[in-house]
């Protein structure tokens, strides 16, 4: 049995979102086949996701210097409990999926405040003579992706999180991107067609 940790970046749901319908049926194509697994999935608009701000920062500064936990702000142990329990779901994950849009070329702002908590010093990688190791060398990740143009996973957003999560440690990275619907809107409907057959084609063996 594995566990499964889904991660939506996109503030509407399947029956709006294009990245979300393809999340969507490929989860359904998954459960399908590995009845056993635990999936948790969290959309980062609905949840509590902090951001690194100075709540943070100042109380990552006073927990280094000897500071009680206890004796920090409700708000700053609110975050800090947060961040470090959305690191401690992505560490004890096997597979990770991770969905979102291509907004403007990058990323949206929850999924690089949630990126935040997965890029951890001495948790997911580590600093050595040499230079930083990744840590996480036991996860398969999926990035899926819906963008209106077409980029064949060069665009920024896509690159980016290659990187993150190569620089962690991870090598079973796996990206399905689903393109050119506004590029090319006749053909919208075929292309997400192509996206959902995709999505149960990688289910059967992610």
């Amino acid at each position: 049995m594995s566990k499964v940790l889904v991660i939506k970046a996109h503030p509407l749901t399947g029956e709006v979102s294009r990245s979300m319908q393809v999340v969507d049926t490929f989860i359904t194509a998954y459960k399908e086949k590995n009845h056993f697994d635990h999936i948790n999935e969290i959309n980062l608009y609905t949840s509590f996701i902090p951001e690194i701000d100075l709540d943070i920062l100042a109380a990552w500064d006073a927990l280094r210097t000897g500071t009680e936990f206890e004796t920090l702000s409700q708000e700053q142990q609110d975050k800090v409990s947060r961040f470090n329990e959305l690191t401690e779901l992505f560490l004890d994950a096997d597979k990770v999926i991770i969905a979102n849009p291509l907004w403007n070329l990058n990323v949206p702002t929850r999924l690089k405040a949630w990126i935040d908590t997965v890029n951890v010093a001495g948790k997911t990688f580590k600093y050595t003579a040499e230079g930083p190791v990744g840590l996480v060398t036991d996860k398969k990740v999926l990035h899926i992706q819906s963008s209106g143009g077409v980029y064949k996973g060069q665009d920024p957003a896509s690159q980016y999180l290659k990187m993150i999560f190569n620089f962690i440690g991870v090598t079973d990275y796996h990206q399905l991107a689903v393109e050119g619907m506004d590029h090319d809107p006749e053909h919208a409907p075929a292309i997400m067609a192509e996206g959902f057959a995709a999505a149960k084609d990688l289910a059967q063996t992610f």
